[in-house]
């Protein structure tokens, strides 16, 4: 991460915004999905797209929780066009209710935001007996984004607007197991480490971007998929670490971003003209930045396209 003040190409830098990165923009007319809204970066990008007329689509496990901020938001925005649906991203199940119901209304769609994540969590399996993170992190999101595809492409043609695509990863990629993805021991308890296993989820995402990215550009499609790193924050992402929380939570202040600053990125690449056309890179602080070698992996980025559609049982469109 650059220094708070460091102001790269785009003009902004760690420390600004959402609402900074975003001023001035008229999103109205727009449609969102953004998932895991019921918290954190999810619940400030939600907030922010409203705030700037862009009708949003809350994608949360818990309703309650959704509607809970969904009201929170028009009380302080009340002319913001939000609406709450179910979805869980650990159960393909799920994703796939969560894609036929919203089919069936009839939106458009405009931007996708695979916000939603889950970190360094003990090992579990998902309902569809796939490690949680993995399931969560990528395949869940690798599958709505599959079913939502034609939506965004009629939108993106009907509109003649670009639809964009943007996945949060995460620094943490650097830390994923050595050989990047473990493909044939994606389940394997013996061998699981926490903090690699999200690492590999989170190589994952830059690497759907990648691939989504190159399909697009093949296709001539005008839609666009980036990944970011949203930056240091303090979120309920670590509550699965009690001694990182509490140290967090002491120096936090000092180091870490706030939550306005940590949906900075996300909105930027959602909404902002200068991302217009960007497509298959790889944000930071509101800047494009570089991954790993593996995160640049095209090769890499395919064989992990095949494998999750074998997971998913998905076949090409």
């Amino acid at each position: 991460m650059w220094p708070f003040w460091w102001k790269g190409a785009s003009g902004f830098s760690a420390h600004s915004t959402a609402e900074e990165v975003t001023h001035g923009i008229d999103g109205t007319g727009l449609t969102a999905i953004v998932t895991g809204a019921s918290s954190g970066i999810g619940e400030e990008t939600t907030r922010v797209l409203a705030l700037r007329g862009v009708h949003v689509v809350m994608a949360v496990r818990n309703t309650d929780s959704g509607n809970q901020v969904r009201a929170k938001i028009l009380k302080d925005t009340p002319e913001a066009k939000i609406d709450v649906m179910k979805l869980d991203l650990s159960s393909m199940a799920s994703v796939r209710s969560f894609a036929s119901q919203y089919k069936s209304l009839d939106l458009p769609l405009n931007l996708l935001i695979n916000n939603a994540g889950i970190m360094a969590c003990p090992f579990t399996l998902s309902s569809d007996n796939i490690e949680l993170q993995f399931a969560t992190n990528h395949l869940g999101h690798f599958l709505l984004t599959n079913l939502l595809l034609d939506t965004m492409k009629k939108t993106a043609n009907e509109s003649n607007s670009e639809g964009r695509i943007v996945i949060l990863s995460s620094e943490g990629h650097r830390y994923a197991y050595r050989e990047g993805i473990r493909f044939d021991k994606i389940n394997d308890e013996a061998s699981y480490n926490t903090i690699q296993a999200y690492g590999q989820s989170k190589l994952c995402n830059i690497l759907h971007a990648t691939e989504l990215a190159r399909q697009f550009k093949e296709q001539g499609v005008n839609i666009t998929a980036n990944s970011l790193h949203p930056g240091s924050i303090m979120t309920n992402l670590l509550r699965y670490h009690s001694f990182i929380n509490t140290l967090g939570n002491a120096v936090g202040k000092f180091v870490l971003k706030s939550i306005p600053q940590g949906a900075a990125t996300t909105c930027y690449a959602a909404l902002h003209p200068q991302a217009k056309g960007v497509s298959a890179e790889y944000l930071m602080d509101n800047n494009i930045s570089n991954p790993n070698s593996q995160g640049k992996d095209t090769d890499l980025a395919k064989k992990l396209w095949e494998f999750s559609l074998t997971l998913t049982g998905e076949e090409e469109s």
